[in-house]
């Protein structure tokens, strides 16, 4: 009788045991559940890249999230959901062609909708996520390129959307749903090289200025230059081309050419100044305008002008409407990328030689007038000046002008502007 009391006994204990545990084990998951729920990560910054008819917007996070992107009309605008995300900066669109306006909504407890409202039809290109690397966080990509009307309306709706989970993603490097990356995942999202295009300046049977005291070539100088500053760029793992490396002649249109054909990311024509004032000295960086900045720009860019060229996109399947817009928005959107890498090549350059007054020119160089290049042009000096011209006879001179040059380029990339385009 006492040994089944004992045994029911225990019975019962074991059972409520049981019992008890699975209280527990529901709490805990419940527990586990709600924490991993209510850690909502954060957007710390939004940026919008112009690009040659679209736009790049990038997301800066702390974590991966999951996302939902697609169109609505009436008006027309770009809907981006965000799962379990806090957005702690305000978000504001920079100008540029596409985005008028932007705003934030909250979906449910941490989802939030941003919506961009557009000022053409557009289609989304690809989405995707990048994992950190070097200084950069997580980082949600998405390309907004311009399209015809028709093209728009067969892309409005969720059922088009891109997701992090959808068909129409293109590429999601998650630490969170891959543990570990393997090699090929380390290559994808490895980005490639930048492609500069060097332009040592005249050649050939075009000896550019004559230093008056040294009778020193300008085709020389900025040869040597260019060689100087291609071993300095390629030492920092850029990929450079010069348009000459000898003593040729090479046509204004010719050159333009050289930098479309390797599929430059930024073109430098490089050259030395000369003035009828003796003592005028000093270094200036020309990027294009329509109209000069002042008669001695304009003289200048009649002087090395022989052709006015626009060269380099094939429009031959677009409507004349989009053509149009195409060549404007690039036009406009190498400028702007033109002023900002001469405005690093000047920050670097005044710490240490002689710049002239007003550093920073416009005029209407040929050789700047690729519309999918940013391109500037370097005046290093006057070889009307003479120490100017002993100067830049001087391979140690030269090698600090391109030192302050890598430094603008190295700049230049890291630009959040710039690089949210790479």
């Amino acid at each position: 009788m006492y040994s089944d009391f004992m045994k029911y006994l225990r019975l019962k204990t074991s059972e409520n045991v049981k019992r008890v545990f699975a209280v527990f084990a529901v709490a805990f998951v419940f527990v586990v559940s709600f924490c991993f729920q209510a850690r909502a990560g954060n957007i710390t910054n939004m940026r919008i890249g112009q690009q040659v008819g679209s736009v790049r917007i990038v997301f800066e996070s702390d974590k991966d999230f999951d996302y939902k992107a697609f169109l609505l009309d009436e008006p027309k605008r770009l809907v981006i959901d965000v799962y379990n995300m806090n957005i702690k900066k305000t978000l504001q669109s920079e100008d540029n062609s596409l985005i008028s306006s932007t705003r934030v909504g909250k979906l449910d407890d941490n989802d939030k909708r941003v919506v961009f409202d557009l000022k053409k039809p557009a289609v989304i290109k690809k989405a995707f996520i990048l994992p950190p690397q070097s200084n950069m966080k997580w980082r949600f990509v998405i390309d907004v390129a311009i399209c015809s009307e028709r093209d728009y309306k067969k892309k409005l709706g969720a059922k088009h959307a891109f997701s992090s989970s959808g068909k129409k993603e293109t590429k999601i490097a998650s630490a969170s749903k891959n543990w570990f990356f393997n090699e090929e995942s380390e290559k994808k999202s490895k980005p490639r090289k930048k492609i500069i295009v060097l332009d040592p300046g005249h050649g050939g049977k075009d000896p550019g200025a004559i230093g008056v005291y040294g009778k020193t070539y300008e085709k020389n100088v900025t040869l040597a230059m260019g060689k100087e500053l291609k071993a300095m760029l390629e030492r920092k793992g850029y990929t450079v081309y010069l348009t000459r490396s000898t003593d040729i002649f090479i046509p204004l249109r010719q050159r333009v050419k050289i930098a479309q054909k390797h599929k430059a990311d930024l073109f430098m024509s490089i050259h030395a100044d000369s003035a009828l004032n003796r003592n005028a000295k000093g270094l200036s960086v020309y990027t294009l305008s329509e109209k000069a900045s002042d008669k001695e720009a304009a003289a200048l860019a009649e002087r090395e002008n022989k052709v006015d060229i626009i060269g380099g996109v094939d429009f031959s399947e677009n409507s004349k409407e989009i053509n149009d817009i195409l060549i404007s928005l690039s036009q406009t959107d190498s400028r702007n990328k033109s002023s900002k890498f001469a405005s690093y090549i000047v920050n670097e350059m005044k710490k240490s030689v002689k710049l002239v007054n007003d550093s920073h020119r416009f005029a209407g160089f040929a050789v700047l007038k690729a519309p999918d290049i940013p391109s500037a042009l370097l005046e290093m000096g006057y070889l009307s000046n003479k120490s100017e011209e002993n100067l830049l006879k001087q391979s140690s001179y030269r090698k600090k002008l391109a030192l302050s040059v890598m430094q603008a380029v190295d700049k230049y990339f890291n630009d959040p502007e710039i690089a949210a385009l790479y």
